[in-house]
């Protein structure tokens, strides 16, 4: 089985470098959504399992029948997840200033100023599905959701909700960057997960 990994808003494929490098039994693909360089979104063939980090994983819900959505939302602005007044907000000072949102961003989450320059375009359009995403309907019959308990962007009431019915697990301590902080407690779930 093949592993496909996709990182979540203004962040990029290396992402996921210690998780693969935690899981050396499994072939890894990695798509990137090209905010800082080109995108990357090779076919995959064979049996895949899907992992998605935050807005990653509301993308490839509907697409494989097996998804580790980490940190991840099946939507992201609406009544009973992020206010969309807040979304809407970003979305106004991002036109404004991208490079100040996506710092901001970067830094409320706790992830380090991006390296390289930014794709503003690509950026924008996934903020539109943020705030206009909604991939309840779609959620592969095989999923696992998980989460840390501590994640400064996601309130505990969406946590408990997203991919309804789906098993989930939850690192008491974790934030929003479970990959980078915690990548052999991700690998040891998505590894019981693909058995």
């Amino acid at each position: 089985m093949k592993l496909l990994f996709l990182h979540g808003w203004g962040l990029d494929a290396s992402l996921w470098d210690g998780v693969r490098a935690a899981l050396p039994e499994f072939e890894t693909v990695v798509w990137d959504r090209g905010y800082f360089a080109h995108p990357i979104a090779d076919p995959v063939e064979g049996p895949v399992l899907a992992i998605g980090h935050s807005l990653g994983a509301m993308l490839l819900a509907g697409r494989f029948d097996r998804l580790v959505a980490v940190n991840g939302f099946d939507r992201f602005a609406g009544n009973d997840a992020v206010p969309p007044r807040v979304v809407e907000r970003m979305r106004t000072r991002f036109a404004e200033n991208p490079v100040a949102v996506l710092a901001d961003f970067r830094a409320r989450i706790g992830a380090p100023p991006a390296a390289n320059d930014l794709e503003p375009e690509a950026l924008a359009a996934d903020l539109a599905i943020l705030a206009e995403g909604y991939a309840r309907d779609a959620r592969p019959p095989h999923t696992l959701v998980l989460h840390g308990g501590a994640d400064p962007l996601l309130p505990a009431s969406m946590r408990e909700i997203v991919f309804a019915g789906a098993p989930r697990e939850t690192l008491a301590e974790g934030g929003h960057l479970l990959p980078l902080t915690r990548p052999d407690w991700v690998a040891d779930h998505i590894r019981a997960f693909a058995a």
